[in-house]
């Protein structure tokens, strides 16, 4: 029997002209990730502190954080990394604190800094002479930027006149840095987001720099970002009120906790209502492209090694939580914290390696397997390898020897293979 359809052109163009628009807002507000790096922390530094060479020194640092507290052995174990990783897990952590122990630096203009006055002049203007010479020099870490003070009344002129210094300081001596990253805080109103959008835009035209050049981090850590008095959830519309030009959305720990009552003693990165407003984020953020990240803990690893090692432990068991849970990057304030930061992720990757290549090596084929998987969580696949290779804690080789290419993984983690 012949197949027989009844629906003609004309009804197919009338579906396609009603759903046009819907078909455009889709595509445009919605691309989905593009599958470039992210990098698995930020580190906020009070920026009188900041200076060059202040990652390699935090390095060093951390380094000997872990030799005095017990030696690789004892990270790993307080951290809870599997016994047959360990040893592969230590050598990995030792190697980046080594080669690059900051992934993304944020120079604190804001609670990590204070208030100081006029004399935030010359720390802005400074730490953009800083930052020019990690540049000429090649040791800039691969994402670096500034905190400046939000967008509310009290802080709104101070914030923007330091943003403007640090910007103008290093556009005026050479070329913006690729990863550039400017973070807008305690960020309270969608109106923020649109002002902070004309404040980019004037500086680029100022600096003659291309249309969409700046971007930033919206800072969620206000209960009006998650709740608006109308019972929408305005990071939302936050999201795409910034048309195009908000990068990540950042959980704030301490500010949102405070903010909603929560005693000292329990404001934590898993306490309930941080784990509502992740929710939210998450939905938010949802295929626009737009990055996550945890907060912090401030429970650092100093004194006693058995306190450091105690400290270890809660670290990387959020750094896990985290990660289970989809929030691929975290905050660390401090440089023994980065040993506990490397040591939870490459366990996370490692841990999912052989699983990770196995599955998509047979979606790639065609090939009958234990799970079904669809191409949406072949691409989750690829972006779990596509991670893993980012941050060290997966080298390419391993992949070609699970017949895996690199670059097709990194094509399909982009939504393009």
């Amino acid at each position: 029997m012949t197949a027989r359809t009844v629906l003609d052109g004309a009804d197919l163009a009338a579906v396609d002209e009603l759903l046009a628009a819907a078909d455009a807002h889709l595509s445009g507000a919605y691309p989905g990730d593009d599958g470039s790096r992210q990098p698995v922390h930020t580190v906020y530094v009070p920026a009188d502190r900041y200076r060059a060479g202040l990652a390699q020194d935090w390095g060093r640092q951390a380094l000997e954080a872990v030799e005095t507290a017990g030696g690789a052995a004892a990270l790993v174990e307080a951290v809870g990394v599997a016994d047959p990783l360990r040893e592969d897990v230590a050598r990995r952590v030792a190697e980046k604190l080594d080669r690059e122990p900051v992934e993304d630096l944020r120079i604190d203009l804001e609670d990590g800094y204070g208030d100081h006055g006029d004399a935030e002049d010359d720390v802005a203007l400074a730490a953009a002479r800083h930052l020019r010479a990690e540049l000429d020099a090649g040791t800039a870490t691969p994402f670096v930027g500034i905190r400046f003070k939000s967008l509310e009344r009290p802080t709104r002129a101070r914030g923007l006149r330091s943003l403007d210094l640090f910007l103008s300081g290093l556009a005026g001596s050479g070329d913006l840095p690729a990863g550039l990253v400017v973070t807008l805080p305690k960020v309270t109103s969608v109106d923020q987001v649109r002002a902070m959008v004309l404040v980019c835009a004037a500086l680029e035209r100022a600096h003659g720099l291309a249309p969409g050049r700046l971007r930033f981090e919206v800072q969620v850590e206000t209960p009006q970002a998650i709740l608006g008095a109308d019972g929408t959830a305005p990071v939302a519309a936050m999201v795409h009120a910034g048309a195009g030009r908000v990068s990540g959305l950042h959980y704030g720990t301490y500010d949102y906790s405070a903010a909603l009552g929560i005693a000292a003693a329990h404001q934590s990165m898993e306490h309930p209502v941080a784990d509502h407003a992740k929710a939210v984020m998450q939905l938010a953020a949802a295929g626009t492209g737009v990055r996550l990240s945890d907060g912090s803990t401030n429970v650092l690893p100093v004194g006693e090694p058995d306190r450091v090692r105690e400290a270890w432990s809660l670290h990387g068991r959020l750094v896990r939580r985290s990660l289970e849970r989809g929030y691929y990057q975290g905050w660390d304030l401090h440089p023994a914290q980065l040993p506990s930061r490397f040591a939870a992720t490459y366990a996370f990757y490692r841990e999912g390696l052989a699983t990770a290549t196995d599955r998509l090596g047979a979606y790639l084929d065609g090939a009958a397997g234990g799970v079904l998987d669809e191409p949406a969580t072949a691409r989750a696949l690829a972006w779990f390898l596509r991670r893993g290779l980012d941050c060290g804690a997966v080298d390419g080789e391993e992949l070609r020897s699970a017949g895996l290419d690199p670059s097709q993984v990194a094509r399909l983690a982009a939504g393009r293979g």
